[in-house]
């Protein structure tokens, strides 16, 4: 498939898509909201792909928030329709999707970009990173999943703060709250971001789809049933057969 606003890599069991605005600091407009989601349905169903990376093209801007321009004189209904496709068609299918994604956050990632890093389930970022919810000086609050995945994962009062006050942190500070995993030099996060890809590709594929379930549902009442459920339901599939095998055989597994 040939895309537009978005560059798609596929190599060794990992799979890159940049997205590519750079003349507009890679902001996210309703084609490459469509397209991301696009291609993660084609990485979804390919079985050679074992984990996906997102990142921004350039070293200026992951994504620099969504294009203003397109929403600027939308009415209550067209806004809430815009939130709503938003998280269906790319946000939640980000969080939900079976393979692991990873966001190399480098530089800027405000309002929607940050939305979208957080929807990805780890994050690296640049030294030179900037990452904020400015939606309030706008008159307007984060609509892609940001008052939700933000408490999450920094907590409340940290969240309260940053979505409050509209600052933008550094990278080091992403990371002392925990809404980074770790921070390296712009030259070196594809190439650390892809070393963290090829370590999960070589694992159970099966086991991380359901860990990726089960954490999701860490924060509800399920959580605990769903594990078990899970636990047992790895014991009858076939990478869990090669898993004990190759440790009792001291060897590497093969999934």
């Amino acid at each position: 498939m040939t895309y537009e606003n978005i560059l798609l890599k596929k190599e060794n069991k990992i799979a890159v898509i940049t997205i590519n605005r750079p003349e507009s600091l890679n902001a996210l407009n309703a084609l490459t909201i469509k397209e991301i989601s696009s291609a993660l349905d084609e990485l979804q169903s390919d079985n050679e792909v074992r984990a996906i990376i997102l990142t921004g093209s350039g070293e200026k801007s992951f994504v620099a928030g969504a294009d203003i321009k397109e929403f600027s004189n939308f009415n209550q209904e067209k806004a809430e329709e815009l939130a709503r496709n938003g998280q269906n068609i790319l946000f939640n299918k980000i969080e939900n999707l079976s393979k692991p994604v990873i966001a190399a956050v480098n530089g800027f990632a405000l309002g929607g970009g940050l939305e979208l890093a957080m929807s990805c389930h780890i994050r690296y970022a640049s030294e030179n990173a900037k990452l904020g919810l400015p939606e309030v000086t706008l008159g307007l609050i984060p609509g892609y999943g940001g008052t939700q995945r933000l408490p999450k994962l920094v907590g409340k009062g940290i969240a309260n703060e940053m979505i409050f006050s509209a600052k933008m942190i550094p990278a080091q500070r992403a990371k002392e709250i925990g809404l980074v995993n770790e921070v390296f030099p712009i030259g070196e996060l594809l190439s650390k971001t892809e070393e963290l890809a090829k370590t999960i590709a070589f694992n159970s594929p099966m086991a991380i789809s359901k860990a990726i379930k089960a954490t999701n549902l860490s924060d509800t009442d399920k959580g605990f049933e769903t594990e078990i459920k899970f636990f047992g339901e790895l014991f009858d599939m076939e990478d869990k057969q090669e898993g004990v095998s190759a440790f009792l055989e001291k060897r590497k597994p093969n999934f």
